[in-house]
């Protein structure tokens, strides 16, 4: 069982990357579960719509994550209700649209897969406390009991955060992976305890600018010069980038995972 995790995809250059690789990627690395974090797959950056999720599903994408720009597009609001594998973060307040968590099957119709999206405390939108939010779902979800396989996108913007929330987890997931930050850390590895992981999987999108936002326009803004435009994403040639999960039949946990960095500047 292989399960392919790729970082935010950022506007028209990650759309265009995801499309143009993945229907390969899944024969080549015989993928049985593919999960994106597409809050960022809009034009203009921010947010995803309806027409973008469901290109996303058509390519081959088993479920959607996102983060603290998952109600960008207005439209969200009522489509999440609607489509159960576009996930929201799970300690967004009580009461808000949509799921943060979901138990979906594998594309060979085999195995239940557990994913959930958690949003960090630390210098993010408000959200409830996410340990807390972790520990309720760590009791909801057991490896080998009512999931085969169990995924974790923490969509947040310090390390310390996202290592904690690893280890939190570690034996207890198959995967652990931290999204938002735009660029891929160099800590893939298994945990003590068999949980796959990594800080931060990147984005897929144009790395010939500022956290896929156009370079000469962010420098712009840093500079405070009186020109600047409101930051519009760069539209260069797109890198995919997230790991590849090899997940053990009987644990649940990881036998094998590996950083996957494809086409663009990045893949160098």
């Amino acid at each position: 069982m292989n399960i392919l995790i790729l970082g935010d995809i950022m506007g028209a250059s990650g759309r265009e990357v995801l499309k143009k690789n993945l229907e390969n990627l899944i024969k080549k690395e015989n993928l049985n579960f593919v999960i994106i974090n597409g809050e960022n797959s809009a034009d203009d950056g921010l947010g995803i719509t309806k027409s973008i999720a469901n290109e996303f599903f058509n390519q081959g994408v088993d479920v959607i994550t996102s983060g603290n720009h998952i109600w960008d597009k207005k439209e969200t609001i009522d489509h999440i209700n609607i489509e159960n594998r576009l996930l929201r973060p799970a300690n967004l307040p009580e009461g808000s649209p949509g799921n943060g968590s979901g138990v979906f099957l594998s594309k060979d119709k085999r195995f239940k897969v557990g994913v959930i999206n958690l949003m960090g405390n630390v210098y993010m939108r408000k959200s409830d406390d996410v340990f807390k939010k972790a520990v309720q779902l760590r009791e909801k979800f057991t490896l080998k009991k009512n999931v085969d396989f169990l995924i974790v996108d923490f969509h947040g913007e310090i390390t310390s955060e996202k290592m904690a929330i690893g280890h939190f987890f570690d034996g207890k997931t198959t995967c652990v992976v931290g999204t938002h930050t735009h660029v891929p850390t160099a800590d893939t590895r298994i945990l003590d305890n068999g949980t796959a992981y990594q800080t931060d999987i990147g984005m897929c999108g144009d790395y010939n600018s500022v956290i896929g936002m156009n370079k000469e326009n962010s420098l712009k803004k840093f500079l405070k010069e009186k020109d600047f435009n409101k930051n519009f994403p760069a539209n260069g040639a797109g890198s995919l980038s997230g790991l590849i999960v090899e997940c053990d039949h009987n644990t649940g946990l990881a036998k094998k995972v590996r950083r996957l960095i494809l086409g663009g500047s990045l893949n160098q």
